[in-house]
């Protein structure tokens, strides 16, 4: 399978060229961050359930948070990516495309690849499905070609499921059954012990013609270092660079195994 991507990897946003390995990535500006953060709104009144509010692909998306749990907390790294979804539509064409999301939180990035045309399967650790599932289920059953659905078994494509990083991956993910066009993430990189089994995961699912798109938010080690072992088995390059945000979104394919560690 073919991804639709122009060979510069152009964004709207401005960009400069590595002369080291001819990437680009876009130019740091407040004007960039100002327009990530500008997707957020807030009710104009309190109602009896607490939401916060972002306008992507045209459309008012509201989404629930859970203070119980870490991960059901939205986080600036998924407004950057889905910043980027949208604003480079036309060269990262989601329609119809297998996408993957790992540790999709309140899922917002889900549901935005979905208003996009996506066949999006979202995946989190099962405390986590109730949250996401009402999200996504929420703000895409008008407006999307494909509905992700509740599935704790049998994993189809575009669907929401449990996932847990590490071998699990290879038995609800066999290569004989899936393909994915591109794996998101965002923030999936902080300091938790699982870091080795989502390296692991990446590599699984990230097949010859897989495109990586990860916004990453820069903390302290040992989870930045996990870009360095991350490059010995993926090619990466940087798309945005945003200090003001402490956040990097990375684009990646997976190396030839004949040329790791070269």
């Amino acid at each position: 399978m073919e991804t639709d991507l122009t060979p510069d990897m152009e964004t709207r946003q401005g960009k400069t060229t590595s002369e080291k390995d001819g990437s680009t990535a876009a130019e740091d500006s407040p004007d960039l961050a100002k327009a990530i953060l500008a997707h957020r709104f807030y009710p104009p009144v309190i109602g009896s359930e607490a939401w916060e509010g972002y306008t992507f692909s045209d459309l008012e998306i509201r989404i629930k948070e859970s203070t119980d749990f870490y991960g059901a907390v939205l986080w600036p790294s998924a407004m950057v990516l889905c910043h980027f979804l949208e604003e480079n539509r036309e060269s990262y064409n989601l329609v119809d495309k297998n996408v993957i999301e790992l540790g999709a939180g309140t899922g917002l990035v889900t549901i935005v690849a979905s208003l996009l045309g996506a066949k999006v399967t979202s995946t989190d650790l099962p405390d986590l499905l109730g949250n996401l599932q009402y999200n996504v289920t929420r703000n895409t059953k008008t407006g999307c070609r494909y509905i992700p659905l509740v599935r704790l078994t049998h994993v189809p494509l575009y669907t929401v499921t449990e996932l847990s990083w590490g071998p699990q991956v290879k038995e609800r993910f066999p290569h004989n059954t899936h393909y994915f066009d591109y794996i998101l993430a965002a923030d999936v990189v902080y300091a938790h012990p699982f870091l080795d089994e989502l390296l692991d995961t990446f590599d699984h699912l990230c097949r010859e013609n897989t495109v990586i798109l990860w916004a990453m938010r820069f903390r302290l080690d040992p989870e930045n270092s996990f870009v360095g072992r991350f490059q010995e088995r993926f090619h990466l390059e940087e798309l945005y660079d945003l200090p003001t945000l402490s956040i990097k979104l990375y684009r990646a394919r997976k190396r030839d195994p004949r040329t790791c560690g070269v």
